[in-house]
């Protein structure tokens, strides 16, 4: 089992990340060991996919060392993560009991983690939680740093909450039982750390998955926990750095390289009811028009460009998205949460492992178009799958 921690400057805090395999037996221990407050009550929040397979055995840990655990399951998917879903999460809470050193727990992807996050953030003023991601995407990004939130049909995560878990605990074994499509969703979001993170993080993400691909024995389970562990420890750097991402802050240890390929991934995922994509195969879809964007601007080599185009193609297949609408798109763009002084900013690449954030005026409404046409055209000749039941 690997450890990595999150120091909280401003806050004089941590928490720790356990990461490895077969770790889900440790979660009652994990949440004795991080709930300072001898809570008696727990509510585990999941969908019922999740459930189904891991449920069990998360009640289990926690019950054998003394918890009360109730249980609620959300739906499955990124529209299910909207205030009605909310607040129904909130009156389960309420229907239990929880008290003030009480704590829910968190066992899915991005979005349980999410939704689960925000209700425990609001619920009597803030109730501590662990997260438990059982996705890759939730894994090496999702459920480290401290965001929480929801979607509204004005666009995506524009109601949360930083509120960061005690905990984390990754089990590499909940991998194993995950579709096609969200290993995809989350090696896209990998390549978007390595990307930004590093010349190092970006080629060793890299080697993994062209490993992966050829099936050799370097892209094993001891492999993943490592890559996985790189992942989490670089996020989490720069989460102490800069934990509720400074909007003043342009550098290349600003918070707000992480949103690398997500301008364009929120506008698609908004603009398709959030049906078409998951997450990641939208920031799959977001890297390549930024890529391009970089190169038209004469910021990223072509060569560069190419191999993060590799790079994302390694990762899987896409859904379609040639055939959305570039007003829809560009619309959808100008209610972008990130805008600052009613400007995008873009987070750019200078080079494999170097972002740059670009004020938007800078990117004209021509060149944009253009590098939308030719990033939402992807890296092959794709078809939209659907994906094998979890």
């Amino acid at each position: 089992m690997r450890l990595v921690r999150v120091r909280l400057q401003r806050r004089a805090t941590e928490y720790e990340i356990a990461i490895g395999a077969g770790t889900l037996a440790r979660l009652g221990l994990s949440a004795r060991s991080a709930l300072e407050a001898d809570p008696r009550r727990l509510v585990l929040i999941s969908n019922r996919k999740v459930f189904t397979l891991y449920g069990e055995r998360a009640l289990r840990s926690l019950r054998s060392v003394g918890f009360t655990v109730a249980h609620w399951l959300m739906g499955d998917g990124e529209r299910f993560k909207n205030l009605n879903t909310l607040e129904r999460a909130l009156a389960f809470l309420s229907s239990t009991g929880l008290e003030r050193n009480d704590a829910v727990v968190a066992l899915g992807g991005g979005v349980v983690g999410d939704l689960a996050g925000t209700a425990a953030s609001l619920y009597l003023r803030g109730l501590p939680f662990l997260q438990v991601p059982t996705t890759l995407l939730a894994q090496v990004d999702a459920s480290v740093g401290g965001k929480v939130a929801v979607n509204t049909s004005a666009g995506k995560n524009l109601v949360g909450a930083f509120h960061h878990p005690r905990a984390v605990l990754i089990d590499t074994d909940t991998l194993e039982t995950l579709p096609a499509r969200e290993l995809t969703a989350g090696w896209c979001e990998a390549i978007k750390q390595g990307a930004v993170g590093g010349r190092s993080l970006f080629e060793m993400t890299h080697k993994f998955l062209k490993g992966r691909a050829a099936g050799r024995a370097d892209a094993d389970a001891l492999g993943l926990a490592r890559l996985i562990a790189a992942h989490v420890a670089f996020k989490a750097s720069i989460v102490a750095g800069d934990e509720r991402e400074n909007v003043s802050r342009t550098d290349a240890s600003s918070r707000r390289i992480l949103n690398f390929g997500h301008t364009v991934a929120h506008a698609l995922e908004a603009g398709t009811n959030y049906r078409r994509f998951r997450h990641g195969e939208a920031v799959g879809y977001g890297m390549l028009v930024a890529g391009e964007i970089s190169e038209r601007l004469g910021l990223l080599d072509r060569s560069e460009l190419e191999l993060l185009r590799d790079a994302v193609r390694l990762c899987g297949r896409l859904p379609r998205a040639a055939d959305l609408g570039e007003e829809m798109i560009l619309s959808r763009l100008a209610h972008d949460k990130k805008s600052v002084g009613g400007h995008l900013k873009w987070v750019l690449l200078e080079g494999i492992g170097r972002a740059r954030i670009v004020d938007g005026r800078e990117v004209g409404r021509k060149l944009l178009r253009a590098s939308l046409r030719a990033g939402l055209q992807g890296v092959s000749n794709r078809t939209e799958s659907e994906g094998e039941k979890r």
